[in-house]
Formats: structure tokens, sequence, C-alpha cells
């Protein structure tokens, strides 16, 4: 099979939507995003995003996404390669233009995205050039009003507003360390990047920032990142929406700074007009056990973030 990887183009869309529409269809009731999502990238490709095809036949068999989160970050999304093209080196070929297009624009790392429980996808990518980098989960404290934390006997803290206590806090943490430094991209949905002492003073200004403040200093912090509006199945076989808020990083000390930093979380999104919210934490077992033992859902599995060293190659 002799493969061009080469920009979309919107009549790339037909092809594209071929091969992915069953994606995860034994998974998810929605299934795979890229049909959706595909025209909206190649309208918006340019300086920070580039969106390309594999063409082989006269057809495209492949697709995928780079984006520069940053000055030296970049993050591969929606790989995808059709049935009948795979193991052939059309996700080689589309990765290492996509690498190409980030080191040109002077990134040192790419990091993306895979499902824990997707191993050919973890395979795929560490075979092209991604190592393990992180893991995390999510968290989902319901939406109230009327959350408090001393109802669970978390008593003497609050949550503040202090962009630098939280960022202090932040820096020092064991979630950041477990993080590797990354929190949800506040400009790009899905997406890790470095979480910034810059970011936290904006999250502030435009959003909300979270940090547990007790008689002793700062024991947690949280950072609201996006609300947007996801499509559901409503009762009577139709669909309407619903609000979600989320919520980039949440770190914390114990369980009670956890019952303080959650019952705040909760409030906020109330406040907000939101259905359901979702919580970056690390997946380890002090923080995923401490979420749950103040009453919060998680998610049922993790996802592992996998990065790529772009220095030293030609």
């Amino acid at each position: 099979m002799t493969v061009e990887v080469r920009q979309a183009r919107a009549e790339d869309h037909e092809d594209v939507v071929a091969f992915t529409s069953d994606t995860w269809s034994d998974r998810f009731d929605r299934g795979d995003y890229i049909p959706e999502v595909f025209p909206e990238w190649v309208e918006s490709d340019g300086t920070d995003q580039h969106t390309v095809v594999a063409e082989a036949d006269g057809r495209a068999v492949g697709v995928c996404q780079v984006v520069a989160l940053s000055a030296h970050e970049a993050w591969a999304q929606g790989m995808r390669v059709a049935d009948d093209a795979r193991a052939k080196g059309v996700a080689e070929a589309m990765n290492d233009a996509c690498f190409a297009w980030a080191r040109n624009r002077g990134a040192t790392v790419c990091r993306n995205m895979v499902f824990s429980w997707n191993a050919p996808g973890l395979g795929a990518a560490r075979g092209v050039g991604y190592g393990p980098a992180t893991e995390f989960r999510w968290a989902h404290p319901d939406p109230d009003k009327d959350a408090r934390a001393d109802a669970n006997g978390a008593g003497g803290l609050e949550a503040g507003s202090d962009p630098d206590a939280a960022w202090s806090y932040w820096q020092r943490s064991d979630a950041a360390r477990e993080l590797a430094g990354l929190a949800l991209d506040p400009g790009e949905s899905w997406a890790l990047s470095e979480a910034t002492r810059e970011r936290f003073r904006a999250a502030a200004d435009e959003r909300r920032v979270f940090a547990v403040r007790g008689a002793d200093g700062t024991h947690g912090a949280a950072v609201r990142t996006r609300e947007y509006e996801r499509e559901r199945e409503s009762g009577n076989g139709g669909s309407d929406t619903e609000r979600w808020v989320e919520y980039g990083v949440g770190a914390w000390d114990d369980v009670p700074a956890a019952q303080t930093l959650f019952a705040a979380i909760a409030r906020d999104a109330a406040d907000l007009g939101a259905d359901r919210t979702r919580v970056l934490i690390p997946e380890t077992p002090r923080h995923v056990s401490d979420a749950a033992y103040a009453g919060i859902a998680v998610s049922e599995n993790p996802d592992f973030v996998m990065a790529a060293d772009l220095t030293g190659a030609d």
C-alpha cells in the first residue's frame, strides 16, 4: 500500500466517517466523536492546529490531529486507521508528519491520551514513539448549593479563591508529582498540559480557583477549566442537553481537605446551573480512595497520558 500523508480537506469527510463511525460502538452509546468534529477540525486548522489524513488508492484511510498547547508542548489526538489499512505503516506515517509539524513549531514534547482499557491503542502509541507519562481518573461531585464539608467532620478548613496559595500548594503536592505537573488544558478539551502559575492566575480572573486553607496553611487546590453542553438521550426517546462543569485538577492532603474541596466544587457547579461535573484527580490508591471515602463518585477506569520526546530528532 502506497500511503501519502497530507493536510485534511473537507471532501475527506465521507471517507473518514466510513472508518470511524463504529469505533468503540460496544462501549459508548454515542460512538466515536470524529465524524462530528472532523469538519470543524478542517475549518479551524491553522498556525496552532494541524489535521492530517493518510490517503491510499484515492481515499482517506487514516486521520490524526496535532495541536500546539504552548511554546514547547504539542498534543496529538484522534488517531484512527481504517480496518483494511492497519499494520501497513499508516499510523507511523501520520504520526511522523504530526511530530515534524510540532518540532517545526518549537515543541519539545508531544503527548496524547489513551483509554486504559484500549490495549491496541496503547500498543500503537508505544510503537510510534510514545512512552508512559501519567494516569488520571475523574471524580464526579454532585452539584449542590448547600454542600458542606463539616457535615462529614471536616471542620476548621475553608475553601477560598487565592490563586497564589493554590499554585503554591499545587507545585509542592504529591498530586503534581503523580500527574507530572499536568492538568487539563484550558483551550483544548481532553488535552493535558503543564499547570503554570500564570494559568492559576488566569483561571482566578476568568473562572474560579480553589485553595483549601486552615490555620496552619494550604491543604488543597483545584481549578475550574470550562463549562459546556452535552447532548443526552431523554426518557421519551428524544434528546436534550445537560450542562457539564469541568475542573482541571483537584489536589488535597487528606480526607478532610478533600471533603472541603469537593464541597466547594459542588457549590460552585450548582451556582453555574450544572447537571454534571468532573474533576481530574491522580490515579493513586490514596486519591481515589479519599474521594470515595468523601462520598464522591469516581470513574470506572483511569486514562493514560503518553509522551514523546521531540528533541534530538531530524
